[in-house]
């Protein structure tokens, strides 16, 4: 019998009715959304439910929201008995993983979050910053085509996603002239992407200073579940790693396919993916087809996901 690991979604994900049905129907889904809306001191739980879209895409709404959309989902799944072996999230997502894994009462993780979110908004001016997809290339030919658009500003890999699909990030005329060098170097699919700043490069290093004395006041746990970190795409080695990491998560590039890489050689076969949407799912099918997945947002999903796994 293979390993489960649970994978926890990124910002991006969130959409507008988004942990509802779990609320309405699951009451250890309904507590979560409730001690976020306490620790916040505001309605998350009705910004994901209701909206507005607007409000709900602002990094510093989106990422709580997201975490506790996540907590809610897996907290129905952990009713029904199913644990994981091992867990990862993607950028935001780690600090779920965390909140799962034990290293962080979900309380904590949820202010801090909404502060990443502001700190990560305020690091670079809207407007300023940039990302793309890059479709079809790989990260060596990826790396090249940073390398020749830097001469136009700041750019760098951000996110190695799966196989034929890397984000770039940077300054905003310097990612628009990589989307023209990736295609001529044969990218299938260049897109810009609907995000207000160039995450997990340099210029987030604002926001890693300040996440930094944030993380210092957040007490850390003993890990119940191994993690893999984004920045690694290996094991958080030990507790006293957490706040080094995340503080350096912020601005390093997010080695997602290493990551699932790095969890099938370890035995995993089937993977969950939490919270809103299905992306991370499809990251993980590129990397191999052979594995079961699942992804839990919804009572429907949570009930092909136990049934399955039962």
């Amino acid at each position: 019998m293979g390993k489960i690991a649970f994978l926890f979604s990124g910002q991006g994900a969130q959409y507008v009715g988004m942990g509802k049905e779990l609320f309405e129907n699951c009451k250890v889904s309904r507590e979560t959304f409730e001690e976020a809306d306490d620790v916040l001191g505001f309605k998350i739980s009705k910004l994901c439910f209701e909206g507005s879209k607007e409000e709900l895409d602002k990094t510093e709404n989106t990422q709580p929201a997201i975490l506790a959309t996540s907590i809610a989902a897996l907290k129905a799944l952990e009713e029904n008995g199913i644990k994981a072996d091992l867990a990862a999230g993607l950028s935001l997502g780690e600090y779920t993983a965390l909140v799962y894994s034990g290293i962080f009462k979900f309380s904590d993780a949820v202010k801090l979050v909404k502060k990443r979110g502001k700190f990560m908004q305020e690091a670079v001016p809207m407007g300023e910053g940039a990302m793309a997809a890059v479709i079809g290339l790989d990260g060596d030919k990826v790396k090249d085509v940073c390398k020749k658009a830097s001469e136009f500003g700041i750019i760098e890999p951000s996110n190695f996603n799966c196989p034929g699909q890397i984000a770039v990030a940077g300054e905003v005329l310097a990612v628009e002239k990589a989307i023209d060098i990736a295609k001529e170097a044969g990218a299938r699919k260049v897109v810009m992407l609907q995000v207000s700043g160039p995450f997990h490069t340099s210029m987030l290093k604002p926001a890693s200073d300040k996440l930094k004395t944030e993380l210092e006041q957040v007490e850390i746990n003993d890990f119940n579940v191994p993690v893999i970190t984004n920045v690694t795409g290996d094991y958080i080695k030990s507790k006293d790693d957490v706040k080094q990491l995340l503080q350096k998560q912020v601005m390093s590039s997010v080695l997602w396919e290493d990551t699932i890489k790095r969890m099938i050689a370890d035995g995993v076969d089937t993977f969950v993916e939490i919270g809103p949407g299905k992306t991370l799912s499809g990251f993980v099918k590129k990397v191999d087809r052979s594995l079961r997945i699942f992804n839990v947002e919804d009572l429907n999903s949570l009930n092909k996901c136990v049934e399955g796994l039962k």
